[in-house]
Order: C-alpha cells, then sequence, then structure tokens
C-alpha cells in the first residue's frame, strides 16, 4: 500500500483540517506520545492501528491506485492549468474535496499540492501560504514529481507576491526536477514561458530571449496559436528593452496576426498597447498615441488592460503639452474604474490622481500622494521605470518651485534608480 509509506503525514494532514487534538484522535488507540511519533514519521505503526485511526477520522484508507478518484483529479488539475471558468474550477474543487475528506488515498498528496495553484487563481494568497506552510512539513518526503509542482507552485506565489527572485530561484529548481520525470511537453514549455515572464521582470533581457524561444518552439509544434502570441510579445518586449526595434516590431506583428487568426481581442490590444510603448520610446508621439487609443476605445478589453493603456496615455499627452486631452483621459479613467474598483486598481488610481493634481497645481495634494503613495507603492512593487517617470516628475516640479535642495533629492532617486534598472 503506497500511501502506508507517508500515512502519518497524511494523518496529521486531515486531523488538522477537522480542528481535532491530537488527544481527541489518539484516545483509547494509542497514547499520545505514540501518535506524534507516527504523525511525525518517526514509528511506523501497524495497519490495524492506522485503520483505527482513519476509521476515527472519518476516512477511508483506500488501497493502492484509484482510477476514478486519479481521473477526477486530472481533470481538475487540466482546468488549473488552463485557467478556465472559475466557477467550474470551484465546483469540481468541491467535488473532489467530499472525496478527499472521506478517502485517504494515494492522490492527495498532489491535490493537496495543487490547492496552492488553486488558490492563486482565486486570488487568495493568503490561503495559498497557509497551504504551503502546512505542506512544508511533509515536503522531505515528495517525489520529484510532487517535488516539481510543489517548486512550480510556491514559485507562482512569490511571483503573484512581487517577489521575482525568489520565484525564479524555485522556478529552476522546478525545470531541475522536470529533467527526472516523465511530463507532457505542454508542461515543459509552460515552465519556461514562465520562466521567461519572471527574467523579463528582474530584467534579464538575454535570459528572456532564451526561455520564450524555447516555449515558442514548442507552442508552434503543438498549434498553440494563443501561446505563440504571448511568446511573441514577450519577445518584442525584450527586443524593446535592448532597442532592438525592428526585431520587436516583427514578433508584436506575428504576435497580432495570430491574435487576428484566433478572434482574440485580448493578444490584439495586449500587441497595441506593446507598440504604443515602442513608439514612445522611440520618441514618436503620434504612433504611440495612435495605438494606445485603439486599446482604450475597445469596450470589449478587460478593464485592467484598457486602464494601463489609458494612463501611459495620459503620460503621452502630458509629455507633449495636450494639456486638454490629458483631463479628458484623467476624466475618462476615473469613470472607468468607478467607485467600486480603487482598491483592485490602486496603482492606476495613484497615477490619475497625480497627473489631475498636477495639471491643476494642487501642490501640496501633488507631492502627497507622488512622496507617500505611488512611489512607495513603485518601490514595494519592484517597479524602477515608473519610479524613474515619478521621481523625475517631482524633481521638475521643486525645480519649477524653486525648490532646489527637494529638486536634487528627487533627480538623484531618479538616477540612482534608472543605474539600477540598467544593472538589473
Amino acid at each position: 500500500m503506497g500511501i502506508l509509506v507517508e500515512i502519518g503525514s497524511f494523518i496529521k494532514l486531515q486531523r488538522t483540517k477537522k480542528e481535532m487534538t491530537q488527544g481527541e484522535l489518539a484516545k483509547g488507540i494509542v497514547s499520545l506520545s505514540y501518535l506524534s511519533k507516527i504523525e511525525n514519521k518517526k514509528t511506523d505503526a501497524s495497519p490495524e492501528i492506522i485503520q483505527l485511526l482513519c476509521t476515527r477520522l472519518g476516512i477511508q484508507l483506500k488501497d493502492g491506485f484509484d482510477a476514478s478518484i486519479q481521473e477526477k483529479c486530472k481533470q481538475w488539475y487540466n482546468m488549473l492549468f488552463e485557467v478556465n471558468d472559475k466557477e467550474e474550477i470551484i465546483t469540481t474543487y468541491n467535488e473532489l474535496q467530499e472525496i478527499m475528506d472521506t478517502n485517504l488515498t494515494d492522490s492527495l498528496l498532489m491535490f493537496e499540492i495543487h490547492k496552492i495553484r488553486y488558490y492563486l487563481i482565486l486570488g487568495k494568497l493568503d490561503k495559498a501560504l497557509v497551504k504551503i506552510n502546512e505542506l512544508n512539513e511533509m515536503a522531505d518526503s515528495f517525489d520529484n514529481l510532487h517535488k516539481y509542482y510543489w517548486y512550480k507552485f510556491r514559485g507562482n506565489y512569490n511571483s503573484a507576491s512581487g517577489f521575482f527572485s525568489q520565484a525564479m530561484q524555485l522556478y529552476k529548481l522546478a525545470e531541475e526536477k522536470s529533467n527526472r520525470i516523465d511530463i507532457e511537453v505542454k508542461e515543459i514549455a509552460d515552465l519556461q514561458y514562465t520562466i521567461a515572464i519572471t527574467h523579463s521582470k528582474l530584467r534579464n533581457t538575454l535570459e528572456v530571449i532564451e526561455y520564450a524561444e524555447k516555449a515558442l518552439d514548442i507552442y508552434m509544434k503543438e498549434y498553440n496559436f494563443f501561446r505563440c502570441a504571448q511568446s511573441h510579445i514577450v519577445l518584442g518586449i525584450s527586443y524593446r528593452r535592448i532597442k532592438m526595434y525592428e526585431k520587436a516590431i516583427k514578433n508584436y506583428n506575428l504576435a497580432r496576426h495570430l491574435g487576428e487568426l484566433n478572434k482574440d481581442k485580448q493578444i490584439i490590444q495586449l500587441t497595441n498597447l506593446n507598440l504604443g510603448y515602442l513608439s514612445s520610446a522611440k520618441g514618436d508621439s503620434k504612433d504611440a498615441i495612435h495605438y494606445y487609443l485603439q486599446v482604450v476605445d475597445d469596450p470589449e478589453v478587460e478593464q485592467n488592460a484598457r486602464l494601463t493603456s489609458l494612463t501611459a496615455l495620459i503620460k503621452e499627452y502630458y509629455s507633449i503639452n495636450e494639456i486638454e486631452r490629458t483631463k479628458e483621459m484623467i476624466k475618462k479613467g476615473f469613470e472607468l474604474i468607478g467607485t467600486k474598483d480603487v482598491e483592485k486598481h490602486k496603482v492606476h488610481y495613484y497615477v490619475l490622481n497625480t497627473y489631475s493634481y498636477a495639471i491643476n497645481e494642487q501642490n501640496n495634494q501633488f507631492e502627497k500622494i507622488v512622496i507617500n503613495e505611488l512611489i512607495p507603492y513603485l518601490t514595494n512593487h519592484k517597479d524602477y521605470a515608473n519610479i524613474v517617470v515619478y521621481a523625475n516628475m517631482l524633481g521638475n516640479h521643486f525645480e519649477e518651485l524653486g525648490k532646489y535642495k527637494e529638486s536634487v533629492k528627487y533627480y538623484k532617486l531618479a538616477n540612482l534608480t534608472y543605474e539600477e534598472l540598467v544593472n538589473l
């Protein structure tokens, strides 16, 4: 019986989930100290004792492989992989949890590890962390397959939390484990794409290109056009950063072509957003504005993408002194966020207020929001590129007011941050 090897950890897991004390579980079956040894894998209990403990926990000890449970789990894992309809994911999870609550099977550990991914998809980072801490006590006994997902999903958690260096360390451990296990090529491509994205966050441009091209090669063979398009966008971003604009444009155009083939508005407009960034980097405001407007004016594009493009558009109009157009876009931004989604779109809300205060010469409010809210937020999220933008904006603001000491302070912050950005 494979599960008996780690039965102590599973019993502990089920006991804590049912909020039972060790004393409540052990009473009349074993001593408290003996149960503690079982749970901490310091002794091997007899099958009879294990059966009694499982009975008290209200669970059946399944003997070996259970095809029906395994198949149900696989179905759910695939939903998490593709990030399907959340309601369907939640429904299937609840069905599986009911099975796991009453059966101790070989599928339980993989199910518990996948809960990390599940909570992340639902945006419940606190629950994902609780699950990570809960499973950490068992991690030493994971086999290579379990370790692969353990490292990958913990990487996902760190990435979602903005800790990209830690995420990268975990993804590299997952990559090392992937060489020792038999997994589908789509899973290998997904890890390579994820590593490319993380390198992009860390501004490791050459590594982004290496991993995005690896992932792209698999996606092309698998005819996964959506992922191909995403890989081309990541490559385009990297080539833009190293000022290889022709290669960047080529990749963006390939992404947009694939988006048009699939009638995927999100991909098409993500491409337009990045073409806007590229045009702005080249100093071509007219083209940048054209691309940003494509996204802003498309009601089918999801809210965050429209707001991202809108704030980029505000920066562009403001930089060329198109004040009335800047005001129009600020108003549009506040309407798009509304009153309910301020917390969800906090950075956009800060940016809208920043430019509103700057245009209306509300100096105190401008200084407060940029110094106390926006720059700390950007620092916390390691958004160095925008720290440079808003530190320079503050430097210029204080210089115009004749506050040269404050002006120098923020110009210095912009320069130091830019140096850090270049050296990343």
